[in-house]
């Protein structure tokens, strides 16, 4: 058993950028949690269900609470703050790269989270056929002995991420999971992810995306109900926040890590953003001398 989990610690199969968790493999010992525990950007997308028991997840500084049949997904370049495991508590894990997801037979545009709601609630026939897919990924990803080959790995990921993306859009029945603008929401969701640093004008995106940038308007505000410029705003400035709460950078530095030229008006745009100074969001140093 030892030699079969020893594999975690690279990637699963020798072509494909995926890994699993369950009860039958749980994370790690009670020193390494302390550091796996510790906020951290995704670098792939993620996945957890909640097959009995509760949990809570923070993402991107937003609590959610998961339970019975609850599932919560996220994609790369998202902060996640992962919680200790509770007591009696039944879940499925899974992560998996673009790479991989490039190998699918088709687009699941659940993943880059158009209508932004990160979690799905199963109900009951949907939650059983869920868990037994993911069954059958921890088993052949985890307790096989034998390596499974690349085709079937995929076969099966293909019809979790089709459960999920049928039920991500089922209670949004009027939007058509394959249309155009929904498509073209999605690669921006995806360029703003990419160039973020790089803060391409609203015409270079719209260049990129092979549209007007009136038609980029108006799907952005479909879609998210605010416009393309306000969306790449509200992302820096979320990503500043991030920053500032979780690792050891100066103001200045954080301006220019994000592409801006001026930290002045760095600044002023955050506090116009968020209310509040940049500095606001440092972290708090301890001067009790304790």
């Amino acid at each position: 058993m030892q030699e079969q989990k020893g594999k975690y610690d690279g990637l699963q199969n020798d072509e494909l950028g995926i890994k699993i968790r369950s009860n039958n493999n749980p994370y790690l010992s009670v020193d390494s949690q302390k550091k796996h525990l510790q906020p951290f950007r995704l670098s792939s997308y993620f996945i957890v269900l909640v097959e009995s028991g509760s949990i809570t997840y923070n993402l991107d500084s937003q609590d959610f609470t998961l339970t019975d049949g609850h599932l919560l997904f996220a994609m790369p370049n998202q902060f996640f703050s992962p919680p200790a495991k509770t007591d009696d508590l039944k879940y499925f894990k899974l992560l998996f790269d673009e790479n991989t997801v490039a190998l699918l037979p088709q687009q699941f545009p659940f993943l880059v989270n158009p209508l932004n709601m990160p979690v799905i609630v199963l109900d009951g026939t949907a939650k059983e056929r869920v868990i037994k897919v993911f069954g059958i990924l921890n088993q052949i990803l985890y307790l096989d002995e034998c390596q499974t080959d690349t085709e079937i790995v995929l076969a099966y990921l293909n019809l979790l991420l089709s459960e999920l993306n049928s039920a991500y859009f089922k209670k949004n029945e009027s939007i058509n999971i394959l249309n155009a603008n929904l498509s073209k929401f999605i690669e921006f969701k995806l360029v703003v992810e990419t160039h973020l640093t790089e803060q391409p004008s609203i015409n270079e995106i719209a260049e990129k995306l092979a549209i007007s940038t009136n038609s980029l308007y108006r799907i952005v505000k479909e879609y998210s109900g605010t416009s393309p410029k306000d969306y790449f705003i509200n992302r820096l400035i979320a990503e500043a926040q991030r920053k500032l709460r979780y690792s050891n950078i100066s103001i200045k530095e954080l301006a220019y890590e994000l592409g801006f030229n001026d930290p002045d008006y760095f600044s002023r745009l955050f506090k116009k953003s968020t209310g509040k100074s940049a500095s606001d969001f440092l972290p708090k140093q301890d001067l009790s001398g304790k």
